[in-house]
């Protein structure tokens, strides 16, 4: 079909191309220009469409993968659900291992996807035999004519960002950014985009965010592995308490660490600033930069762009629900989501 009048074969060919939108009213006191990569305008609402799609084509092309095979993956609900639905489109069966500290609603999600989840549980050693890649590697072996993503130590993963997020981003500011702000967890995302962004213009500063309770920030700055950094925190999709090969360290220049609290409290307050209903890595994005603001990183001729991964919808039983965050002890009373709400009877 053509896709100049905006009909397409199938929903796969409405991945990548997402707008790039500026921030106005959160950067109205900060030096330079600001910009989101808004990822939730891919069809699957985050940034795992991309890596989804080409890492299962790529399989294809290789002839690992046949229609009726069975995909796995680890995942903590966006690539999950990227997975299951690119599986739909080409006809594979599709069993996720999530960790259980992903929203109810995400799992939800995956389910309506048609796909097999097992929720397995956050707070446990990488190679616990429960944890998510553990139960993930132990079903590849068990099911036959299957294969295992394994987005964490697969270089597809960077590679599709470097083929389409970077490019995307480039071409969107005419070559003008200074600066790239995004969280790491797999590390492909990040790593995707400034492998490319660094080819260009090798001045172009990329600035990781990382969680309090991951390993990440550390590593990079000592190329050790410190399992004392570990402990549990709630941002979903951000950080690690291992070393995913997925991640290019030398091409991020620095990390910055942002609290859940913080995180959750920016997520809401973009939504009601800026209309963007953001996911909590988004929040999490969105409190490094400010953070980075207060320490004097930018400058009035910037132009800085912060990678916003997924859709807000996919977070409403948890930093969207006022219950949720009082019961972290988060109480948001200047982003409170329920004021608006009036019963009549």
């Amino acid at each position: 079909m053509d896709k100049n009048k905006n009909v397409f074969d199938n929903v796969l060919d409405l991945i990548g191309s997402t707008p790039l939108i500026k921030l106005n009213k959160m950067t109205s006191d900060f030096e330079g220009e600001f910009y989101a990569k808004v990822e939730s305008f891919n069809p699957g609402h985050s940034s795992k469409d991309r890596i989804a799609l080409h890492i299962i084509e790529e399989a294809e092309r290789k002839g690992i993968l046949t229609p009726g095979d069975t995909i796995i993956e680890t995942t903590s609900g966006n690539t999950g659900f990227s997975i299951a639905m690119v599986s739909i489109i080409k006809g594979y069966e599709c069993i996720l291992a999530v960790s259980s500290k992903s929203s109810p609603d995400k799992i939800d999600m995956l389910r309506s996807m048609g796909a097999k989840v097992y929720v397995c549980p956050a707070h446990v050693n990488a190679d616990d035999p429960r944890s998510y890649y553990q139960v993930a590697k132990r079903l590849h072996e068990e099911v036959k004519g299957s294969i295992y993503i394994n987005q964490y130590f697969n270089g597809l993963n960077l590679d599709a960002h470097y083929k389409s997020t970077g490019p995307e981003i480039w071409d969107q500011t005419n070559g003008e950014i200074t600066h790239l702000v995004a969280c790491s967890g797999t590390g492909g995302t990040i790593s995707g985009i400034a492998k490319f962004l660094k080819e260009q213009n090798p001045n172009v500063k990329v600035i990781g965010v990382d969680a309090y309770g991951s390993v990440l920030k550390k590593y990079h700055e000592t190329r050790e592995f410190d399992d004392k950094e570990i402990y549990p925190y709630r941002i979903e999709g951000l950080g690690k308490n291992l070393i995913p090969t997925a991640t290019d360290f030398d091409v991020i220049d620095k990390f910055v660490k942002v609290t859940d609290e913080d995180s959750a409290h920016t997520a809401r307050e973009i939504s009601n600033t800026e209309g963007l209903f953001v996911g909590y890595t988004s929040g999490a994005a969105m409190q490094a930069l400010k953070q980075l603001n207060e320490e004097g990183e930018f400058g009035k001729n910037d132009k800085v762009v912060v990678v916003f991964p997924d859709h807000g919808s996919r977070y409403m039983s948890k930093v969207y629900s006022d219950k949720w965050m009082s019961d972290q002890g988060f109480f948001d009373s200047k982003n409170e989501v329920s004021t608006a709400i009036e019963y009549i009877k």
